[in-house]
């Protein structure tokens, strides 16, 4: 097996852990989840496996986002990148957020006939530890509080974006924002001033990140036992019962996902690109099977810049820039399935949301997915965010947080789901930048494994 390439030694061991968590599923039924084959597969999967890549996030992206800015050639170059980065991120998250609202409307997954679904509030009503479970998301992971700040989500994420200890926040793999603002200002800094102490902090800095790097390519060789425990884990907690109830929930954000992710995001690599979106698909394979399996961006992050570099052709330059911001802004998924979330809770308990209503979630979801942490179920936060602005002072938004648990049941699933949305649009947004600068070799080598303008800029 180990002969093979890493996305079929990724796709086996999907398969088989699909196949392993049905047998659990089957023989143990809801006592799957206290079982030792169950906590064994998730040592392996979240402790070892995701527990090493979250391990390097940090000085891979605080490394990563210093070497690329201080590698312009100045503020000019870098103002441009970063006018077309913020472009781009902007236009991908509202075509998102636009499919989601779409989809939601025309779908009504929280209707039966006109009429709130019968199941779904059955199952809420006599279930509700569902709403401990929705409540129980680690807001220190999300990197956002339900409680509401006096400038709004806005005023909230610049404060967690200004940290009062900069050594505690670069260690934080939960204040990313923190993270990325530090990078910025020492990237600047060391743009603003010349002489040899420069060259050795950028050599130091550039020397941390090509060994991340390098301890990317060893953790990935564990890629397949570490797929293999999490689908396992995963498959044998999740009933069959409640996913029936929740069909036509979970088919809808499939639908507005697999809209943004084979068509949207196609669209603007040839559109705005010139790149055959077919390659881009291949060269990214291994990113996309380990953010679907891992279901956090972050963690992601070291395969996605590798598979970037190595088989898109796009410069360090514009990948280590563009991905870094990109894991903590951009967040095409995230922001599409708060959208369908918030909707189907509002039509669950019976409610109707007009024009201005919409237009508030649509808001609110860019705004919070801005904020979400790429950790496993962050969102759910940010969904109570949501509920809590546009419910205040509604009959029905004091039931809605049951409503919430009983997403949080089927959850994962779509969060596997949601995260490789994620991971695609930040690659399809390198891409077009390195086009858009002028980068030579950026997918026209892709089935090789090469990457000709890394080569070229070595």
């Amino acid at each position: 097996m180990f002969k093979l390439k890493v996305h079929w030694q990724i796709i086996i061991a999907l398969v088989l852990g699909v196949a392993a968590g049905s047998a659990l599923q089957s023989m143990l039924g809801e006592g799957a989840s206290e079982s030792s084959w169950v906590e064994i597969c998730e040592f392996f999967g979240k402790t070892v496996f995701i527990g090493l890549l979250k391990m390097i996030i940090v000085p891979l992206i605080f490394s990563s986002i210093v070497t690329g800015i201080a590698g312009l050639s100045g503020v000019k170059g870098f103002g441009r990148l970063g006018i077309k980065t913020l472009g781009y991120y902007v236009l991908s998250s509202v075509l998102a957020i636009t499919i989601g609202l779409t989809v939601v409307n025309v779908m009504k997954p929280g209707l039966v006939d006109g009429k709130p679904n019968p199941e779904v509030k059955e199952f809420i009503n006599n279930n509700k530890n569902f709403d401990k479970k929705g409540e129980s998301v680690s807001k220190d992971a999300t990197g956002l509080r339900e409680e509401k700040h006096a400038l709004g989500v806005v005023g909230d994420l610049a404060e967690r974006m200004i940290p009062t200890n900069v050594f505690k926040a670069a260690s934080d793999n939960g204040a990313m924002l923190s993270l990325i603002f530090i990078s910025l200002l020492t990237a600047f800094g060391l743009m603003a001033i010349e002489g040899p102490g420069k060259e050795a902090v950028v050599s130091v800095i550039g020397g941390v990140n090509k060994l991340m790097i390098k301890v990317t390519g060893w953790i990935m060789c564990l890629a397949p036992i570490g797929v293999f425990g999490l689908m396992t884990a995963t498959i044998a907690q999740t009933g069959p019962s409640f996913l029936l109830a929740m069909a036509t929930y979970m088919v809808t954000v499939l639908i507005a996902l697999g809209l943004h992710f084979f068509v949207a995001l196609p669209l603007l690599l040839v559109l705005l690109g010139r790149v055959n979106p077919w390659r881009h698909y291949r060269a990214m394979r291994d990113a996309l099977l380990t953010s679907f399996s891992t279901a956090s961006s972050s963690a992601t992050l070291p395969v996605t810049m590798r598979c970037l570099q190595d088989n898109a052709g796009v410069s360090k330059r514009t990948s280590s820039f563009v991905l870094p911001l990109g894991a903590t802004v951009n967040m095409d998924g995230t922001a599409l399935y708060e959208c369908i979330a918030v909707l189907f809770v509002a039509q669950v308990m019976g409610a109707s949301l007009d024009f201005a209503g919409q237009l508030s979630v649509v808001v609110l979801a860019l705004l919070t997915s801005v904020g979400v942490a790429g950790v496993p179920s962050a969102s759910l936060v940010a969904i109570v965010i949501i509920i809590q602005n546009v419910a205040e002072d509604q009959p029905w938004g004091g039931g809605a947080m049951a409503a919430v648990g009983a997403i949080y049941a089927v959850d994962r699933i779509l969060d596997m789901c949601r995260t490789s949305v994620n991971i695609f649009s930040d690659s399809c947004g390198a891409v077009i930048i390195a086009k858009s600068e002028g980068e030579q070799g950026v997918l026209t080598d892709a089935d090789s494994g090469t990457a000709s303008g890394i080569e070229a800029e070595e």
